[in-house]
Protein backbone atom coordinates (compact mmCIF):
# COMPACT_ATOMS: atom_id res chain seq x y z
CA UNK A 1 0.00 0.00 0.00
CA UNK A 2 1.03 4.01 -0.68
CA UNK A 3 2.17 5.61 2.62
CA UNK A 4 1.08 8.86 2.87
CA UNK A 5 3.47 11.16 4.31
CA UNK A 6 2.62 14.88 5.34
CA UNK A 7 4.71 17.22 6.63
CA UNK A 8 4.17 20.36 9.23
CA UNK A 9 1.39 22.75 7.20
CA UNK A 10 3.48 24.54 5.06
CA UNK A 11 2.65 28.56 5.31
CA UNK A 12 2.05 28.48 1.87
CA UNK A 13 -0.61 25.44 2.44
CA UNK A 14 -0.19 21.41 2.77
CA UNK A 15 2.43 19.58 1.37
CA UNK A 16 1.90 15.67 0.89
CA UNK A 17 3.93 13.64 -0.88
CA UNK A 18 2.84 10.13 -1.68
CA UNK A 19 5.33 7.11 -2.28
CA UNK A 20 5.00 3.82 -2.83
CA UNK A 21 6.08 0.77 -5.45
CA UNK A 22 4.01 0.86 -8.92
CA UNK A 23 0.34 -0.33 -8.64
CA UNK A 24 0.29 1.14 -5.06
CA UNK A 25 -2.45 3.27 -5.48
CA UNK A 26 -0.22 6.57 -5.71
CA UNK A 27 -2.54 7.24 -8.92
CA UNK A 28 -5.49 6.65 -7.29
CA UNK A 29 -5.04 8.54 -4.26
CA UNK A 30 -3.72 11.75 -5.84
CA UNK A 31 -6.76 12.81 -7.62
CA UNK A 32 -8.71 12.54 -4.34
CA UNK A 33 -6.13 14.43 -2.36
CA UNK A 34 -6.53 16.98 -4.82
CA UNK A 35 -10.20 17.22 -5.10
CA UNK A 36 -10.46 16.83 -0.99
CA UNK A 37 -7.74 18.96 -0.06
CA UNK A 38 -7.68 21.70 -2.54
CA UNK A 39 -4.88 21.00 -3.85
CA UNK A 40 -2.23 20.20 -6.63
CA UNK A 41 -1.45 16.94 -8.28
CA UNK A 42 2.25 16.83 -9.85
CA UNK A 43 3.31 13.31 -10.99
CA UNK A 44 6.85 13.45 -12.48
CA UNK A 45 5.63 10.47 -14.84
CA UNK A 46 3.39 12.51 -16.28
CA UNK A 47 5.12 15.24 -16.40
CA UNK A 48 8.08 13.21 -18.57
CA UNK A 49 5.77 11.47 -20.67
CA UNK A 50 3.81 14.61 -22.06
CA UNK A 51 7.20 16.19 -22.40
CA UNK A 52 8.30 13.58 -24.55
CA UNK A 53 4.96 13.42 -26.37
CA UNK A 54 5.28 17.14 -26.59
CA UNK A 55 8.82 16.08 -28.52
CA UNK A 56 10.57 18.85 -26.36
CA UNK A 57 14.86 19.09 -26.21
CA UNK A 58 14.32 17.84 -22.22
CA UNK A 59 11.53 15.29 -23.49
CA UNK A 60 13.98 13.87 -25.90
CA UNK A 61 16.62 13.40 -23.48
CA UNK A 62 14.41 12.04 -20.93
CA UNK A 63 12.95 9.37 -23.84
CA UNK A 64 16.82 8.75 -24.58
CA UNK A 65 16.93 7.77 -20.71
CA UNK A 66 13.85 5.94 -20.52
CA UNK A 67 14.26 3.57 -23.52
CA UNK A 68 17.53 2.50 -21.73
CA UNK A 69 15.82 1.67 -19.02
CA UNK A 70 17.62 4.65 -16.73
CA UNK A 71 16.23 6.70 -14.09
CA UNK A 72 15.93 10.02 -14.89
CA UNK A 73 18.25 12.41 -13.21
CA UNK A 74 16.57 14.86 -10.90
CA UNK A 75 18.65 18.10 -12.86
CA UNK A 76 16.46 16.60 -15.80
CA UNK A 77 12.98 16.85 -14.05
CA UNK A 78 13.41 19.80 -12.29
CA UNK A 79 13.86 21.44 -15.67
CA UNK A 80 10.92 19.59 -17.00
CA UNK A 81 8.77 20.49 -13.95
CA UNK A 82 6.18 23.34 -14.93
CA UNK A 83 7.13 26.77 -13.83
CA UNK A 84 3.68 27.58 -13.29
CA UNK A 85 2.15 24.75 -11.73
CA UNK A 86 -2.08 24.37 -11.79
CA UNK A 87 -3.88 25.94 -9.33
CA UNK A 88 -5.33 24.56 -5.90
CA UNK A 89 -8.12 22.48 -6.32
CA UNK A 90 -8.10 22.81 -10.48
Amino acid sequence: ASRLAMSHTHPNGLRVVVVGPPGSGKGTQAPMLKRDCHVCHLATGDMLRAAVKAGTPLGLEADAVMKRGELVSDDLVVNIYPREPEQPGV
